[in-house]
Protein backbone atom coordinates (compact mmCIF):
# COMPACT_ATOMS: atom_id res chain seq x y z
CA UNK A 1 0.00 0.00 0.00
CA UNK A 2 2.76 2.30 1.05
CA UNK A 3 4.46 1.94 -2.13
CA UNK A 4 1.56 2.21 -4.61
CA UNK A 5 1.13 5.09 -2.58
CA UNK A 6 4.80 6.46 -3.18
CA UNK A 7 3.76 6.15 -6.89
CA UNK A 8 0.99 8.10 -6.85
CA UNK A 9 2.48 10.73 -5.42
CA UNK A 10 5.44 11.10 -7.64
CA UNK A 11 3.17 10.47 -10.69
CA UNK A 12 0.88 13.50 -9.72
CA UNK A 13 4.10 15.54 -9.40
CA UNK A 14 5.75 14.75 -12.57
CA UNK A 15 8.22 12.33 -10.99
CA UNK A 16 7.62 9.23 -12.89
CA UNK A 17 7.71 10.92 -16.36
CA UNK A 18 11.41 10.07 -17.40
CA UNK A 19 11.79 6.34 -18.86
CA UNK A 20 14.90 6.74 -19.01
CA UNK A 21 18.17 8.72 -18.91
CA UNK A 22 18.73 11.92 -21.23
CA UNK A 23 22.39 12.34 -22.56
CA UNK A 24 23.82 15.26 -20.55
CA UNK A 25 25.13 16.83 -23.62
CA UNK A 26 24.25 16.80 -27.26
CA UNK A 27 25.64 13.63 -29.28
CA UNK A 28 25.81 15.35 -32.37
CA UNK A 29 24.18 13.57 -34.75
CA UNK A 30 25.36 14.61 -38.16
CA UNK A 31 22.46 17.08 -39.03
CA UNK A 32 19.63 14.17 -39.32
CA UNK A 33 16.38 15.33 -39.62
CA UNK A 34 13.46 13.28 -38.16
CA UNK A 35 9.83 14.09 -39.10
CA UNK A 36 7.12 13.12 -36.51
CA UNK A 37 3.68 12.62 -37.85
CA UNK A 38 1.07 13.55 -35.26
CA UNK A 39 1.13 16.10 -32.52
CA UNK A 40 -1.10 14.10 -29.65
CA UNK A 41 0.63 12.96 -26.56
CA UNK A 42 2.72 10.48 -28.25
CA UNK A 43 3.64 12.39 -30.96
CA UNK A 44 4.66 15.64 -28.84
CA UNK A 45 6.81 13.44 -26.60
CA UNK A 46 8.55 11.86 -28.87
CA UNK A 47 9.37 15.62 -30.46
CA UNK A 48 10.46 17.20 -26.74
CA UNK A 49 12.46 14.40 -26.01
CA UNK A 50 14.48 14.28 -28.83
CA UNK A 51 15.60 17.55 -28.96
CA UNK A 52 16.48 17.21 -25.45
CA UNK A 53 18.29 14.22 -25.95
CA UNK A 54 19.88 15.39 -28.68
CA UNK A 55 19.52 19.35 -29.50
CA UNK A 56 21.58 18.74 -33.45
CA UNK A 57 18.36 16.92 -34.60
CA UNK A 58 16.13 18.73 -36.60
CA UNK A 59 12.88 17.88 -35.90
CA UNK A 60 9.15 18.76 -37.76
CA UNK A 61 5.99 17.97 -36.38
CA UNK A 62 3.34 17.74 -38.87
CA UNK A 63 -0.22 18.15 -36.95
CA UNK A 64 -3.66 18.55 -38.91
CA UNK A 65 -5.08 20.62 -36.07
CA UNK A 66 -3.54 23.71 -34.23
CA UNK A 67 -4.77 22.46 -30.77
CA UNK A 68 -4.86 19.08 -28.99
CA UNK A 69 -7.54 18.31 -26.85
CA UNK A 70 -6.46 15.18 -24.38
CA UNK A 71 -9.14 12.28 -24.32
CA UNK A 72 -7.84 11.89 -20.68
CA UNK A 73 -9.97 13.92 -18.37
CA UNK A 74 -12.43 14.40 -21.24
CA UNK A 75 -15.49 12.76 -19.45
CA UNK A 76 -15.64 15.31 -16.90
CA UNK A 77 -16.58 17.35 -19.65
CA UNK A 78 -20.32 14.88 -19.81
CA UNK A 79 -20.65 15.09 -16.14
CA UNK A 80 -19.20 17.48 -14.50
CA UNK A 81 -18.63 21.05 -14.59
CA UNK A 82 -14.91 20.86 -17.17
CA UNK A 83 -15.15 22.69 -20.20
CA UNK A 84 -13.73 21.23 -23.44
CA UNK A 85 -11.25 24.70 -23.28
CA UNK A 86 -9.45 23.39 -20.01
CA UNK A 87 -8.52 19.99 -22.55
CA UNK A 88 -6.51 22.49 -25.49
CA UNK A 89 -3.08 22.58 -25.69
CA UNK A 90 -1.41 24.12 -28.68
CA UNK A 91 2.49 23.86 -30.31
CA UNK A 92 4.25 26.81 -28.90
CA UNK A 93 5.99 25.23 -26.04
CA UNK A 94 7.43 22.77 -28.24
CA UNK A 95 8.25 25.30 -31.25
CA UNK A 96 10.27 27.30 -28.08
CA UNK A 97 12.32 24.31 -27.87
CA UNK A 98 13.02 24.54 -31.89
CA UNK A 99 11.16 21.95 -33.13
CA UNK A 100 9.43 23.31 -36.10
CA UNK A 101 5.31 22.73 -36.22
CA UNK A 102 3.49 22.17 -39.09
CA UNK A 103 0.02 22.43 -39.74
CA UNK A 104 -0.80 19.88 -42.44
CA UNK A 105 -2.45 16.40 -43.28
CA UNK A 106 0.14 14.06 -44.34
CA UNK A 107 -1.59 12.41 -47.10
CA UNK A 108 1.64 9.37 -47.87
CA UNK A 109 4.84 7.98 -46.63
CA UNK A 110 7.42 6.46 -49.31
CA UNK A 111 9.64 4.36 -47.41
CA UNK A 112 11.98 3.94 -50.27
CA UNK A 113 12.82 7.60 -50.94
CA UNK A 114 12.13 8.63 -47.30
CA UNK A 115 9.40 11.51 -48.14
CA UNK A 116 6.58 12.60 -46.57
CA UNK A 117 3.77 14.21 -48.52
CA UNK A 118 1.45 16.40 -47.45
CA UNK A 119 -1.62 17.89 -48.68
CA UNK A 120 -0.77 21.29 -49.43
CA UNK A 121 1.75 19.49 -51.72
CA UNK A 122 4.58 19.36 -49.28
CA UNK A 123 7.57 17.14 -49.97
CA UNK A 124 9.41 16.32 -46.78
CA UNK A 125 12.50 14.08 -46.57
CA UNK A 126 13.48 12.70 -43.46
CA UNK A 127 16.40 10.19 -42.04
CA UNK A 128 14.15 8.44 -39.44
CA UNK A 129 10.28 9.08 -39.53
CA UNK A 130 7.96 9.11 -36.06
CA UNK A 131 4.60 8.04 -36.84
CA UNK A 132 1.90 8.49 -34.05
CA UNK A 133 -1.33 7.60 -36.38
CA UNK A 134 -3.73 7.06 -33.14
CA UNK A 135 -7.03 5.06 -33.79
CA UNK A 136 -9.54 4.40 -36.23
CA UNK A 137 -13.37 2.79 -36.00
CA UNK A 138 -14.70 0.08 -36.85
CA UNK A 139 -18.12 1.07 -38.10
CA UNK A 140 -18.65 -1.67 -40.53
CA UNK A 141 -19.33 -4.23 -37.58
CA UNK A 142 -22.42 -2.88 -36.27
CA UNK A 143 -25.08 -3.15 -38.59
CA UNK A 144 -26.87 0.18 -39.28
CA UNK A 145 -24.74 2.08 -37.80
CA UNK A 146 -21.79 4.12 -40.05
CA UNK A 147 -19.76 7.38 -39.62
CA UNK A 148 -22.14 9.58 -41.16
CA UNK A 149 -24.13 8.72 -37.78
CA UNK A 150 -21.74 10.26 -35.63
CA UNK A 151 -23.27 13.60 -35.00
CA UNK A 152 -26.50 12.24 -33.93
CA UNK A 153 -25.11 9.33 -32.39
CA UNK A 154 -21.80 10.72 -31.25
CA UNK A 155 -18.70 8.05 -29.93
CA UNK A 156 -17.04 11.17 -28.53
CA UNK A 157 -14.17 8.45 -27.88
CA UNK A 158 -11.79 11.56 -29.55
CA UNK A 159 -12.42 14.32 -27.62
CA UNK A 160 -13.32 18.00 -29.03
CA UNK A 161 -16.88 18.94 -30.72
CA UNK A 162 -18.42 15.18 -30.21
CA UNK A 163 -17.48 16.00 -26.50
CA UNK A 164 -19.50 18.29 -26.10
CA UNK A 165 -22.54 16.91 -28.29
CA UNK A 166 -23.12 13.89 -25.94
CA UNK A 167 -23.14 16.87 -23.25
CA UNK A 168 -25.46 18.54 -24.81
CA UNK A 169 -28.07 15.51 -25.66
CA UNK A 170 -27.82 14.44 -21.62
CA UNK A 171 -28.67 17.93 -20.89
CA UNK A 172 -31.82 18.07 -23.42
CA UNK A 173 -32.56 14.13 -22.59
CA UNK A 174 -35.63 14.47 -20.13
CA UNK A 175 -35.90 13.27 -16.59
CA UNK A 176 -36.47 9.33 -16.81
CA UNK A 177 -34.82 8.42 -20.68
CA UNK A 178 -31.78 6.71 -20.20
CA UNK A 179 -28.21 6.89 -21.22
CA UNK A 180 -27.34 3.85 -23.42
CA UNK A 181 -23.94 3.04 -24.06
CA UNK A 182 -22.32 0.48 -26.33
CA UNK A 183 -18.88 -0.57 -24.83
CA UNK A 184 -15.92 -1.68 -27.36
CA UNK A 185 -14.62 -4.72 -27.88
CA UNK A 186 -10.78 -5.67 -26.96
CA UNK A 187 -8.18 -4.18 -28.08
CA UNK A 188 -9.00 -0.05 -27.46
CA UNK A 189 -7.80 3.17 -26.17
CA UNK A 190 -7.79 3.23 -22.75
CA UNK A 191 -9.16 0.24 -20.89
CA UNK A 192 -10.87 2.34 -18.09
CA UNK A 193 -12.59 4.87 -19.70
CA UNK A 194 -16.15 3.45 -20.84
CA UNK A 195 -17.01 2.62 -17.40
CA UNK A 196 -15.29 6.26 -16.13
CA UNK A 197 -17.94 7.53 -18.44
CA UNK A 198 -20.60 5.66 -17.10
CA UNK A 199 -19.58 6.69 -13.53
CA UNK A 200 -19.44 10.55 -14.61
CA UNK A 201 -22.85 10.31 -16.82
CA UNK A 202 -24.50 9.13 -13.63
CA UNK A 203 -22.72 11.79 -11.35
CA UNK A 204 -24.83 14.34 -13.90
CA UNK A 205 -28.23 12.41 -13.83
CA UNK A 206 -28.08 12.31 -9.86
CA UNK A 207 -28.02 16.16 -9.51
CA UNK A 208 -30.10 16.76 -12.57
CA UNK A 209 -32.31 13.62 -13.52
CA UNK A 210 -32.77 11.28 -10.63
CA UNK A 211 -35.11 9.11 -12.65
CA UNK A 212 -32.87 8.51 -15.49
CA UNK A 213 -30.41 5.64 -15.88
CA UNK A 214 -26.82 4.16 -16.94
CA UNK A 215 -27.18 1.32 -19.03
CA UNK A 216 -23.90 -0.11 -20.47
CA UNK A 217 -24.15 -3.45 -22.94
CA UNK A 218 -20.78 -4.98 -22.93
CA UNK A 219 -19.42 -7.22 -25.59
CA UNK A 220 -16.65 -8.54 -22.74
CA UNK A 221 -17.04 -10.41 -19.97
CA UNK A 222 -15.49 -8.20 -17.46
CA UNK A 223 -13.39 -5.03 -17.41
CA UNK A 224 -10.21 -3.28 -15.94
CA UNK A 225 -11.08 -2.58 -12.17
CA UNK A 226 -14.44 -3.76 -12.47
CA UNK A 227 -14.49 -4.79 -9.05
CA UNK A 228 -13.40 -0.97 -7.90
CA UNK A 229 -15.94 0.31 -10.01
CA UNK A 230 -18.69 -1.80 -9.09
CA UNK A 231 -18.28 -1.14 -5.47
CA UNK A 232 -18.39 2.91 -6.13
CA UNK A 233 -20.95 2.57 -8.26
CA UNK A 234 -22.72 0.40 -5.27
CA UNK A 235 -22.32 3.23 -2.76
CA UNK A 236 -22.79 6.26 -4.69
CA UNK A 237 -25.52 5.60 -7.10
CA UNK A 238 -26.85 2.06 -6.93
CA UNK A 239 -25.79 -0.65 -9.27
CA UNK A 240 -28.09 -3.27 -10.56
CA UNK A 241 -26.06 -6.64 -11.18
CA UNK A 242 -27.14 -8.90 -14.04
CA UNK A 243 -28.82 -11.30 -11.32
CA UNK A 244 -30.81 -8.27 -9.24
CA UNK A 245 -33.11 -6.48 -11.23
CA UNK A 246 -33.54 -3.20 -9.54
CA UNK A 247 -35.43 -0.22 -11.23
CA UNK A 248 -34.58 1.55 -8.08
CA UNK A 249 -30.49 1.28 -9.20
CA UNK A 250 -28.96 3.48 -11.46
CA UNK A 251 -26.02 1.70 -12.99
CA UNK A 252 -26.85 -1.39 -14.65
CA UNK A 253 -23.94 -3.57 -16.95
CA UNK A 254 -24.99 -6.31 -18.69
CA UNK A 255 -22.50 -8.69 -20.70
CA UNK A 256 -24.20 -9.52 -24.02
CA UNK A 257 -21.95 -10.30 -26.81
CA UNK A 258 -22.00 -6.76 -27.67
CA UNK A 259 -23.76 -4.99 -30.04
CA UNK A 260 -24.89 -6.45 -33.49
CA UNK A 261 -26.74 -3.35 -34.76
CA UNK A 262 -28.27 0.13 -34.49
CA UNK A 263 -31.80 0.43 -35.23
CA UNK A 264 -32.26 4.09 -36.17
CA UNK A 265 -36.11 4.25 -36.29
CA UNK A 266 -36.62 2.52 -32.61
CA UNK A 267 -33.46 4.72 -31.42
CA UNK A 268 -31.73 1.51 -29.97
CA UNK A 269 -29.42 -1.21 -30.00
CA UNK A 270 -29.45 -5.03 -30.75
CA UNK A 271 -27.16 -6.78 -28.84
CA UNK A 272 -25.63 -10.24 -30.40
CA UNK A 273 -28.18 -12.01 -28.12
CA UNK A 274 -30.72 -10.59 -29.61
CA UNK A 275 -31.89 -7.70 -26.96
CA UNK A 276 -32.92 -4.74 -27.59
CA UNK A 277 -32.15 -1.33 -25.42
CA UNK A 278 -33.14 2.34 -25.81
CA UNK A 279 -36.13 4.11 -27.22
CA UNK A 280 -36.77 7.54 -28.40
CA UNK A 281 -35.58 9.95 -26.01
CA UNK A 282 -32.98 7.96 -24.95
CA UNK A 283 -29.17 9.29 -25.41
CA UNK A 284 -27.24 6.30 -27.38
CA UNK A 285 -23.22 6.36 -27.05
CA UNK A 286 -21.56 3.59 -29.38
CA UNK A 287 -18.55 3.55 -29.25
CA UNK A 288 -17.20 1.03 -31.99
CA UNK A 289 -14.32 -1.78 -32.18
CA UNK A 290 -10.95 0.13 -32.93
CA UNK A 291 -8.11 0.08 -34.89
CA UNK A 292 -5.32 1.91 -36.42
CA UNK A 293 -5.56 5.34 -37.29
CA UNK A 294 -5.74 5.57 -41.22
CA UNK A 295 -2.43 7.18 -41.78
CA UNK A 296 -1.10 3.90 -40.57
CA UNK A 297 -3.09 1.91 -43.20
CA UNK A 298 -2.47 4.66 -46.26
CA UNK A 299 1.30 3.99 -45.15
CA UNK A 300 1.14 0.28 -45.21
CA UNK A 301 1.96 -0.31 -41.36
CA UNK A 302 -0.21 -2.38 -39.82
CA UNK A 303 -0.60 -6.18 -39.81
CA UNK A 304 -3.33 -8.41 -39.72
CA UNK A 305 -4.83 -7.47 -36.55
CA UNK A 306 -5.39 -3.90 -37.91
CA UNK A 307 -2.68 -2.24 -35.40
CA UNK A 308 1.08 -1.81 -36.19
CA UNK A 309 3.54 -4.48 -35.32
CA UNK A 310 6.99 -2.68 -34.14
CA UNK A 311 10.13 -4.37 -32.80
CA UNK A 312 9.34 -2.82 -29.33
CA UNK A 313 13.41 -2.01 -28.00
CA UNK A 314 12.89 0.95 -30.73
CA UNK A 315 9.33 0.99 -32.06
CA UNK A 316 10.96 0.58 -35.53
CA UNK A 317 7.60 -0.87 -37.82
CA UNK A 318 8.34 -4.12 -38.72
CA UNK A 319 6.75 -3.70 -41.91
CA UNK A 320 9.38 -0.75 -43.40
CA UNK A 321 12.58 0.98 -41.99
CA UNK A 322 13.30 4.13 -40.43
CA UNK A 323 9.74 4.45 -39.74
CA UNK A 324 8.91 3.78 -35.89
CA UNK A 325 4.68 3.74 -34.76
CA UNK A 326 4.13 4.91 -31.11
CA UNK A 327 1.06 5.42 -29.04
CA UNK A 328 -2.37 3.60 -29.44
CA UNK A 329 -1.71 2.47 -32.93
CA UNK A 330 1.38 -0.07 -32.35
CA UNK A 331 1.22 -3.35 -30.82
CA UNK A 332 3.39 -3.00 -27.37
CA UNK A 333 1.46 -5.46 -25.17
CA UNK A 334 1.44 -5.53 -22.39
CA UNK A 335 1.26 -1.44 -22.37
CA UNK A 336 -2.28 -0.86 -22.53
CA UNK A 337 -3.64 1.72 -25.00
CA UNK A 338 -3.61 4.68 -23.19
CA UNK A 339 -1.99 8.51 -23.10
CA UNK A 340 0.15 7.26 -20.47
CA UNK A 341 1.78 4.32 -22.29
CA UNK A 342 1.95 6.90 -25.35
CA UNK A 343 4.45 9.10 -23.33
CA UNK A 344 5.97 6.69 -22.26
CA UNK A 345 7.01 5.19 -25.14
CA UNK A 346 7.39 8.44 -26.82
CA UNK A 347 10.27 9.10 -24.63
CA UNK A 348 11.63 5.55 -25.52
CA UNK A 349 11.32 5.87 -29.24
CA UNK A 350 13.05 9.30 -28.93
CA UNK A 351 15.64 7.95 -27.40
CA UNK A 352 16.15 5.05 -29.42
CA UNK A 353 16.19 7.36 -32.71
CA UNK A 354 18.99 9.55 -31.18
CA UNK A 355 21.12 6.11 -30.51
CA UNK A 356 20.63 5.62 -33.80
CA UNK A 357 21.17 8.06 -35.80
CA UNK A 358 24.27 8.68 -33.80
CA UNK A 359 25.59 4.47 -34.40
CA UNK A 360 25.01 3.97 -31.23
CA UNK A 361 22.93 1.00 -30.08
CA UNK A 362 19.64 1.84 -28.07
CA UNK A 363 19.49 1.39 -23.96
CA UNK A 364 17.44 -0.87 -21.92
CA UNK A 365 14.24 1.17 -21.23
CA UNK A 366 11.28 1.25 -18.74
CA UNK A 367 7.95 2.19 -19.45
CA UNK A 368 5.75 3.61 -16.66
CA UNK A 369 1.84 3.66 -17.10
CA UNK A 370 -1.12 5.15 -14.33
CA UNK A 371 -4.78 5.95 -14.62
CA UNK A 372 -7.10 7.43 -12.58
CA UNK A 373 -10.79 6.95 -12.84
CA UNK A 374 -13.37 9.88 -11.71
CA UNK A 375 -16.05 7.82 -10.34
CA UNK A 376 -17.51 11.05 -8.69
CA UNK A 377 -16.36 14.57 -7.38
CA UNK A 378 -14.44 13.16 -4.58
CA UNK A 379 -14.33 9.43 -5.31
CA UNK A 380 -11.31 8.60 -7.78
CA UNK A 381 -9.83 4.90 -8.59
CA UNK A 382 -6.53 3.95 -10.13
CA UNK A 383 -4.03 1.50 -11.50
CA UNK A 384 -0.51 1.98 -11.81
CA UNK A 385 2.33 -0.54 -13.31
CA UNK A 386 6.27 -0.34 -14.79
CA UNK A 387 7.32 -2.32 -17.44
CA UNK A 388 10.59 -2.84 -18.63
CA UNK A 389 11.88 -5.21 -22.07
CA UNK A 390 13.05 -8.40 -20.83
CA UNK A 391 16.75 -9.32 -21.24
CA UNK A 392 16.91 -10.37 -24.90
CA UNK A 393 15.00 -6.94 -25.84
CA UNK A 394 12.10 -8.37 -27.99
CA UNK A 395 9.12 -8.07 -25.60
CA UNK A 396 7.91 -6.24 -22.95
CA UNK A 397 6.80 -7.43 -19.38
CA UNK A 398 5.20 -6.22 -16.04
CA UNK A 399 7.41 -5.73 -14.05
CA UNK A 400 5.26 -4.38 -10.96
CA UNK A 401 2.11 -2.64 -10.32
CA UNK A 402 -1.20 -1.91 -7.92
CA UNK A 403 -4.85 -0.62 -7.70
CA UNK A 404 -6.82 1.26 -5.36
CA UNK A 405 -7.15 -1.32 -2.52
CA UNK A 406 -10.24 -2.94 -2.40
CA UNK A 407 -10.96 -1.62 1.38
CA UNK A 408 -9.38 2.06 0.90
CA UNK A 409 -10.95 4.99 2.42
CA UNK A 410 -13.27 7.40 1.58
CA UNK A 411 -10.86 10.14 2.62
CA UNK A 412 -8.38 8.26 0.22
CA UNK A 413 -10.43 7.78 -2.41
CA UNK A 414 -10.44 12.14 -1.76
CA UNK A 415 -6.58 12.05 -2.06
CA UNK A 416 -7.05 10.18 -5.52
CA UNK A 417 -9.03 12.71 -6.58
CA UNK A 418 -6.27 15.55 -5.73
CA UNK A 419 -3.80 13.15 -7.74
CA UNK A 420 -5.61 13.18 -10.37
CA UNK A 421 -5.85 16.56 -10.98
CA UNK A 422 -2.27 17.15 -9.81
CA UNK A 423 -1.38 14.36 -12.45
CA UNK A 424 -2.98 16.05 -15.07
CA UNK A 425 -1.50 19.27 -14.43
CA UNK A 426 2.08 17.77 -14.65
CA UNK A 427 1.22 15.19 -17.34
CA UNK A 428 0.38 18.32 -19.68
CA UNK A 429 3.15 20.11 -19.05
CA UNK A 430 5.44 17.52 -19.54
CA UNK A 431 4.37 16.76 -22.97
CA UNK A 432 3.78 20.06 -24.60
CA UNK A 433 5.86 22.75 -22.64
Amino acid sequence: MNSRRNFLKAMSAGGLLLTAGIPAASWGAKQAHVVIIGGGTGGATAAKYLKLADPSIEITLIEQNPNYYTCYMSNEVLGGDRTLDSLKFGYEGLRARGIKVIHDKVVGIDPDTRVVSTQSGSAIGYDRCIVSPGIGFRYDLIEGYDESMIDTVPHAWKAGPQTTRLRAQLEAMPNGNNFIMAAPPNPYRCPPAPYERASQVAYYFKKHKPDSKVIIVDPKSSFAKKDLFTQGWEKLYGYEKDDDFDESKMIQWRSSNGIKAFDAGAHSVVSADGEQFGQVGDVINIIPAQKAGALAFAADLVGESGWCPVSVNTFESTRHPNIHVIGDACIASPLPKSGFAANSEGKACALAVAALLNDREPGQTSFTNGCYSLVSDDYAISIVAVYRLTEEGNAIAKVSGGTTPIDASDEEKLVDVKYAYSWYNNFTRDIFF
